[in-house]
């Protein structure tokens, strides 16, 4: 390297400290701007310069948490039951991540929905949720974003600082003012005089000699220093008849802009200088405001305390040296007393009890006038605090509060129980154990055992369902008799396509509320958090293996061997389960292995809706595929055995033909064909028919293979050299159904050939009882 290249070069210790302190130079916060220019950013922007702690959660949540997802909008049922994704709150960047799942996001959606949608008044907001369901890991990962977002310039809001200009009390004339330019230059350097640097010294000046600086403990908007009775005229002046005017005026959140009023400090200040200057303007000039900074380990903005900290002996706090700079300055040492308590720090933040037991309830119950009137006493003088209180609670710390009616209503419970959502409680063991666990599981089975852990943390009897749901015995191919796998997709947002036609109307907008309801009352026994991940550590730890996958026959073998964890899990349900997959895998099997010319089953479907409409006997050229037919028994029995069951009843067979006469004469050619211009293929009836055809085939698809050995044996071997020595025809198959298993059901490879092992050594579930023909015809001939 050359030499003078060596001199120019950048060492790397010099660059990392050049770049911190370029860094934390741009980071640090902008001094407090005067009065004045804080109003010119409430009327550019006063959604977000005038904020309290309430609206500043609100914005938080909602900047944090996009907008939900509503798997059903536009359904005139949907009851906004919606998905959340709350991973940038309690996920991203958290040293310990909390999975909230789909209840517990809406109902803390909902809380802060409020916050801005109401006038607040001041409670306290309390988690209850047992042991073991992450009540504290969400505490802190909830303060955790709140700190950064409110120290961030989208989350900013501004608190009072008093600068007491020595200059309008008449205590700095001109002279002191050349004398102390004079010393401040002599403090510096020559280069500094070079550049002639007097708003340097200016600054110095202003900071130390010309002003006292004193800060509001309570941390009150500036906005409030206005006095109540003058504020609405106030703001009717400061703004232009525009939207953000109305809401100001109207909005219940905004009502405390107009009712509540500065804290004793700022209000002895401003009466103070109002008697001295004779002058409102010339006070407010002395009215500045910043940031206000937030900062969780110092108690400013957030305290958060735990059931071992003690209480503090002496809980009134001052400042010496600034109440004699106060009295000096004002000349009277009655005028303001700089007295406030440590609730003041928290004042317009959040206070914050881990648990409601040890120290915590004495806080609590300190908290009660506090809660209730909105005011203490410190000393002699009144404090207001206007906070957002949070706290942690097991449900056996309930009693613990049982004796203070009167702070009853002033609590509003929010549960968090262990998760009742499976999508959520599979995301946790992905997160714990690493994403590529799924590989080690066959398709679904993953999924069964969160629900087999879910169904110890839920009730056994259900009013909501059982109020619904008259005969679950009919859904007992693929649900338990309590119901519990079908209020877990309900639960998780999802209304099961398997459900009948009839019961899917009846999920009406009521039931379903009162279906989610009943999980406020559910998740508080069971398998813990803590529980599941060290079952399922267990279960992979053992059974994960390369050359094979867990199948539903490992699960269930593996919980049958614990007596304990039987007798938490329902009667009944581990079989139910079995059933439920042994019908899915069924299905999509049957799915995969379907292939039929769609061309023969359209002009089935055209000839058929055609010939109905004639008498037996009659030779026809159907109008649609231009083919003659001749009305029979041996044109229809073909084609109706694949259309509903008891085909060869003649008189099943005759009603059936009568009920899609009557479909088509009265709507198919009538309506949709003459008046709506539709194809054929586009009628309600032929989109049913075929649904119809379709479904027959699918479940009939597997007969052929079930009783053939050599497809089992085909199956095991494929992707070997043996699978070469299958004849054609099963070659073709197989590989038919391995791909379709991979490319529409996610399966690999291992695993298709493992799920149709399984089915065939099992043997499919029967199928579900077929829908009676003639009752399924007259409502919109769903299969």
């Amino acid at each position: 390297m050359p030499d003078g290249m060596k001199h120019t070069a950048v060492k790397p210790i010099d660059r990392a400290m050049q770049h911190f302190a370029h860094v934390q130079t741009n980071y640090r916060h902008a001094e407090p701007i005067p009065f004045s220019q804080y109003l010119e950013q409430v009327t550019a922007h006063p959604t977000t310069a005038i904020r309290n702690i309430f609206q500043v959660f609100h914005d938080m949540i909602k900047s944090f948490v996009e907008k939900g997802v509503d798997e059903y909008e536009g359904d005139p049922e949907s009851i906004n039951y919606v998905y959340y994704d709350t991973s940038r709150l309690f996920v991203k960047n958290a040293d310990n991540p909390f999975f909230a799942d789909r209840l517990f996001s809406n109902r803390l959606v909902k809380l802060v929905d409020n916050f801005r949608s109401s006038a607040q008044q001041n409670k306290i907001y309390i988690f209850k949720g047992p042991h073991g369901s992450g009540k504290s890991t969400f505490l802190d990962n909830l303060l955790r974003v709140f700190e950064q977002y409110a120290n961030s310039p989208a989350g900013c809001s501004y608190e009072t600082v008093w600068r007491l200009d020595r200059r309008l009390l008449n205590q700095f004339d001109d002279v002191q003012m050349d004398r102390l330019l004079m010393r401040v230059s002599e403090l510096m350097d020559e280069q500094e005089l070079r550049n002639n640097n007097l708003q340097k010294a200016q600054r110095i000046i202003q900071r130390g000699e010309l002003f006292v600086e004193v800060p509001c403990p309570s941390h009150d908007s500036p906005i409030l220093m206005i006095p109540r009775e003058y504020r609405r005229d106030f703001f009717d002046d400061l703004f232009n008849n525009d939207e953000s005017k109305w809401k100001l005026f109207t909005e219940k959140q905004y009502e405390w802009l107009f009712k509540d009023s500065p804290c004793t400090i700022c209000s002895s200040i401003y009466q103070a200088l109002l008697n001295r200057l004779k002058n409102p303007q010339q006070v407010l000039q002395m009215l500045f405001a910043r940031h206000y900074q937030f900062s969780r380990r110092l108690g400013t903005g957030i305290s958060v305390y735990n059931p071992g900290d003690p209480t503090l002996k002496r809980n009134v706090l001052n400042n010496d040296m600034l109440q004699e700079r106060i009295n000096a300055l004002l000349k009277d040492s009655g005028l303001v007393h700089y007295l406030f308590s440590s609730y003041a720090k928290t004042n317009n933040g959040i206070y914050a009890l881990m648990d409601v037991k040890g120290y915590n309830v004495e806080r609590l119950l300190e908290l009660h006038n506090i809660i209730s009137e909105g005011v203490h006493k410190v000393e002699y003088i009144e404090e207001k605090v206007t906070s957002l209180f949070l706290a942690l609670m097991n449900p056996e710390d309930e009693d613990s509060i049982k004796n203070l009616p009167s702070l009853s209503d002033r609590i509003e419970y929010i549960k968090i129980p262990y998760i009742l959502d499976l999508r959520t409680e599979v995301e946790i063991y992905r997160n714990t154990f690493n994403r590529h666990i799924d590989d080690n599981f066959l398709p679904r089975v993953l999924h069964n055992f969160a629900r087999i852990i879910i169904a110890t943390r839920m009730k056994k009897d259900s009013p909501a369902m059982q109020e619904w749901i008259k005969n679950p015995a009919k859904y007992s191919s693929y649900c338990d008799n309590n119901l519990q796998l079908l209020k877990m997709e309900i639960y998780t947002g999802n209304i099961p396509p398997w459900l009948d036609e009839d019961d899917r109307k009846a999920l009406t907008a009521r039931r379903r509320k009162n279906i989610i309801a009943e999980s406020e009352y559910e998740g508080e026994q069971g398998f813990s958090g803590r529980d599941s991940i060290r079952i399922f550590s267990e279960l992979y730890s053992t059974h994960a293996q390369k050359k094979s996958l867990i199948s539903m026959t490992t699960l269930a073998r593996f919980f049958r061997q614990n007596p304990a964890w039987m007798r938490m899990i329902p009667d009944g349900f581990l079989d139910s389960l079995m059933h439920m997959y042994n019908y899915t895998i069924t299905q999509e099997i049957k799915e995969a292995l379907y292939y039929y010319n769609e061309e023969q089953i359209d002009r089935d479907l055209k000839n058929y809706m055609f010939a109905v409409n004639f008498e037996e006997g009659a030779v026809v050229d159907c109008l649609y595929t231009g083919e003659k037919i001749r009305v029979g028994p041996d044109f229809y029995t073909p084609i109706e055995t694949r259309l509903f069951a008891d085909a060869e009843n003649p008189e099943k067979a005759y009603a059936f033909r009568m009920e899609v006469q009557k479909e088509y004469t009265s709507r198919t050619l009538t309506q949709e064909l003459r008046l709506e211009k539709k194809s054929i293929e586009q009628t309600r009836l032929y989109a049913s028919l075929h649904e119809r055809y379709v479904h027959f085939l699918k479940e009939r698809v597997l007969e052929p293979f079930l009783k053939n050995d050599n497809f089992r044996r085909a199956i095991k071997d494929f992707g070997s050299e043996e699978f070469k020595t299958y004849d054609t025809r099963i070659r073709t198959d197989v590989s038919f159904l391995m791909q379709n298993l991979g490319t529409k059901f996610n399966y690999s490879k291992l695993g298709a050939k493992e799920v149709c092992l399984y089915l065939i050594d099992n043997q499919p579930v029967k199928p579900a009882p077929p829908v009676d023909a003639d009752e399924d015809t007259r409502t919109e001939y769903a299969p």
